[in-house]
């Protein structure tokens, strides 16, 4: 809607894995590098994690542009599967034919290791790529193990992907996935991007989308990285509704009022409770130091007042003018009558 306005060849902010708007910066270079590091080793496991929005997908599009033309790819993106379904859609992906309606596993797995043995034999390769791995039941990952164990002396037939958010290594850590787990080549967690890294990924897409000059101005970055956590995806959701609001008003950049109407439109109005300078946590932690700080003064004040009041002769403590006193004799320190002679006369 707004990309004529602003001059926009494509949108610069969508959240599809375009390879071409993949910004590399230092995290997603070494991803990148894992997986063609994988791809090059003879078989086994190459494993990508990371937090969802991060550019696992994105980075796996990318590599896809690299891989040999001699490769057989099967790209499986939805593996909420039974073992069947799983065989099934990897012999659909990689053109290999079967009986319709066949539900044998054996069948199926004969027909794959023929296509194995077959591309290897005319120099190419096998790759298994499957997105969103966390889903893959243990059941699955086993069938899958197994597919890997066809394999010459050399080197292995079948290299497998995958890629998932963090909850796939704690999969890959229960016992049944020990053998797995073991043949893991090349692995590597995706983290989201610094604070650093934000402008220089806006002016990335930007560019890429075909509009050189900054829309995003300085004072916008710190709140933007506040709301998004770094995340590509939250970042292109938030950007993409910030553009929007200043197309409408008709405006030539984004400011901070854009920038906060768009975090409640994409975010709810609990987004307002994040404030836009300092992260929550730094705001929770100024909060505890002031509170420390309040008591400790408090505590001082009222050592004081006791001291005050402990001491209200000559400002010496009680305990010190009781020093001072002398200690009383048994005998009377005033003259007797009876005994005239203690009188001296001036």
């Amino acid at each position: 809607m707004y990309n004529e306005y602003f001059g926009f060849k494509e949108a610069p902010f969508s959240i599809a894995p375009d390879p071409q708007f993949l910004y590399m910066s230092d995290r997603h270079r070494e991803a990148l590098a894992h997986l063609l590091y994988g791809m090059k080793t003879d078989g086994g496991f190459v494993l990508l994690t990371g937090d969802v929005g991060t550019g696992k997908t994105t980075i796996c599009r990318c590599l896809l542009g690299q891989v040999p033309e001699n490769s057989e790819i099967a790209f499986v993106v939805n593996p909420k599967l039974s073992v069947v379904e799983l065989l099934a859609t990897i012999c659909d992906e990689l053109g290999i034919a079967y009986p319709q309606g066949n539900r044998s596993n054996k069948l199926f797995i004969d027909a794959i290791n023929r296509f194995l043995l077959e591309t290897h034999s005319r120099g190419g390769k096998t790759v298994l790529i499957i997105d969103e791995a966390q889903n893959l039941s243990i059941d699955v990952l086993e069938q899958i193990r197994l597919l890997t164990n066809l394999e010459t002396d050399k080197k292995k037939l079948l290299q497998v992907i995958m890629l998932g958010q963090p909850e796939l290594k704690e999969k890959l850590e229960c016992p049944e996935l020990r053998q797995l787990a073991q043949r893991i080549t090349a692995r590597y967690h995706l983290e989201p991007l610094s604070r650093n890294e934000l402008e220089g990924y806006l002016g990335h897409r930007l560019a890429v989308a075909g509009v050189e000059r900054p829309l995003f101005p300085a004072a916008c970055i710190g709140p933007l990285y506040n709301l998004s956590g770094g995340v590509p995806r939250l970042i292109n959701l938030l950007c993409d509704r910030a553009l929007l609001g200043a197309y409408v008003t008709e405006q030539h950049g984004v400011n901070k009022a854009l920038l906060n109407q768009a975090a409640e439109e994409v975010f709810g109005r609990a987004a307002k409770l994040q404030p836009a300078g300092y992260p929550l946590w730094q705001w929770l932690l100024l909060f505890l130091i002031f509170v420390i700080g309040s008591v400790l003064l408090l505590s001082t004040y009222l050592s004081r007042q006791s001291s005050v009041k402990a001491s209200r002769d000559g400002g010496l403590p009680v305990s010190a003018i009781a020093a001072c006193r002398p200690e009383r004799t048994s005998a009377p320190m005033v003259p007797s009558a009876r005994n005239p002679a203690s009188f001296r006369r001036g």
